[in-house]
Order: C-alpha cells, then sequence, then structure tokens
C-alpha cells in the first residue's frame, strides 16, 4: 500500500500587494483546504490520495481556477518516499500526525 498512496504537494508563492492580490491568496488557501490539503511549512500543503489516478483528478480541479500572478507548484510522490523525508530542525506538526495514510480503507 505504501507504493499505491499518493501525497500530493502545493508549494506556492503569491503577491499579496494589492486588495486584489491579497483576495486572489485568501481563495487559493481556501480551495486548497477545501481539497482537504492541510499544512506542512508556511506556502507548503500537503494532501494524501488513496490513488495515482484521484491524484490527477484533484490536481486538475486546483487548476480550474489558479490566481494570474505568482508562483504555484504541484509535487506527486508515494507514501514511501513521504516517509524517507528527513526533518533536521524540530518535529512533525500536528497536522502531519492527523494527515497520514492510516486514513484510508482499502475495500
Amino acid at each position: 500500500m505504501r507504493y499505491d498512496v499518493m501525497r500530493v504537494l502545493c508549494m506556492f508563492d503569491l503577491p499579496v500587494e494589492t486588495d486584489k492580490e491579497k483576495r486572489e491568496y485568501r481563495n487559493f488557501k481556501k480551495k486548497l483546504m477545501l481539497e482537504g490539503f492541510v499544512m506542512l511549512q508556511y506556502s507548503v500543503y500537503i494532501r494524501t490520495c488513496p490513488n495515482r489516478q484521484y491524484s490527477e483528478r484533484l490536481q486538475k480541479r486546483l487548476a480550474k481556477n489558479l490566481p494570474v500572478n505568482g508562483n504555484i507548484r504541484l509535487l506527486e510522490i508515494t507514501e514511501k518516499q513521504y516517509e524517507d523525508m528527513k526533518i533536521l530542525v524540530g518535529t512533525k506538526s500536528l497536522n502531519e500526525k492527523i494527515a497520514n495514510d492510516e486514513r484510508f480503507v482499502v475495500i
């Protein structure tokens, strides 16, 4: 199962100088959270997906309402690759402890 379950990382830098840019930033973050993403670090959000097909559909939904300016990147990795991540300073956040692959039930 460690190779079936996928993680989608969304990393972004969005401008927040004008009122319109601030509104787009808030709307994008809200969209991420509605899609089940949780904050891993500032401007880095992560979501667990049961398989690659679900991950691809999720990415298409996110691509529909993107802000005009800024930089948004998505990275798809397996659960096994995510588990191999090293934490150099600090510990796992509460969000990381909650958003693990044990939430999924394979039927």
